[in-house]
């Protein structure tokens, strides 16, 4: 098994029992236990979790996979600015895609009633709220995800790919320079990875709170992005970094 491959599974672990032992992880995947502990220092250096003596403990404000509806109640203030935002990136008859974050639901409910689109999601979510809004909503179908409302898999990939749409607007979990646009999950990353190949422009609705932090996995390079939507002026570094990769900042 692959470093990598291991410390997802470290993580999967984690978010289910909440604590690891080292003893326990060196038998469980038939390494060394200073292969665990080095394990467990990446891990760390990734703010995924806390070294603890004989083992570590997650942590919880940058990897836990929350529910929609905590996810819906968090910074909601900066997910209604963010919307009026990016509402002014759409037209009448624009063909986009949407992941199940709640910001992309604060877009579509401000959009509600103004514009005629055609909407393809994985969010079970926003096809039920959005139903009868006058949209044209196409659902990917999948492998549904209880904690997020959201269709992942193989299926929900394979009808993706058989679109091409003029925006896809996504949120995540994180957005650093060095370590790129992660989620705390790998399906819905895959999810997300596959709505920006299979678009003219890639949008990124992240609020103040998601700079300069990671997560459990990497979806993107931030230069994968055509438009970066947030609530805030980020950084001066961020601006220059933006600017220097052609990346339209709107706040």
């Amino acid at each position: 098994m692959l470093g990598l491959e291991r410390r997802q599974k470290i993580m999967e672990k984690l978010r289910l029992e909440r604590k690891v032992y080292v003893a326990d992880l060196a038998q469980t995947f038939q390494v060394t236990e200073e292969t665990i502990r080095r394990d467990l220092e990446k891990l760390e250096g990734q703010d995924l979790l806390w070294r603890r003596y004989g083992g570590a403990v997650i942590n919880e404000s940058t990897s836990d996979d929350l529910s929609y509806k905590r996810r819906s109640t968090i910074n909601s203030e900066s997910k209604i600015a963010i919307a009026e935002h990016a509402a002014h990136i759409l037209h009448d008859g624009d063909t986009i895609m949407m992941d199940s974050s709640t910001t992309c639901q604060a877009l579509l409910q401000r959009l509600k009633g103004q514009c005629d689109m055609t909407v393809i999601t994985n969010s079970i979510r926003l096809m039920n709220d959005f139903l009868g809004s006058g949209f044209q909503m196409i659902c990917t179908g999948g492998v549904m995800r209880e904690s997020s409302c959201a269709l992942t898999g193989t299926i929900a990939c394979q009808t993706l790919s058989q679109y091409l749409v003029d925006f896809a607007f996504i949120s995540c979990k994180s957005i650093d320079r060095d370590h790129g646009i992660m989620e705390s999950n790998e399906s819905e990353s895959r999810i997300k990875s596959v709505m920006m190949q299979r678009a003219r422009k890639v949008v990124l609705l992240a609020d103040h709170s998601k700079f300069d932090k990671t997560a459990f996995i990497k979806c993107s390079d931030v230069t994968s992005i055509d438009i970066l939507v947030t609530d805030q002026a980020p950084s001066a570094e961020w601006q220059t970094y933006l600017a220097n990769a052609h990346i339209d900042l709107i706040f």
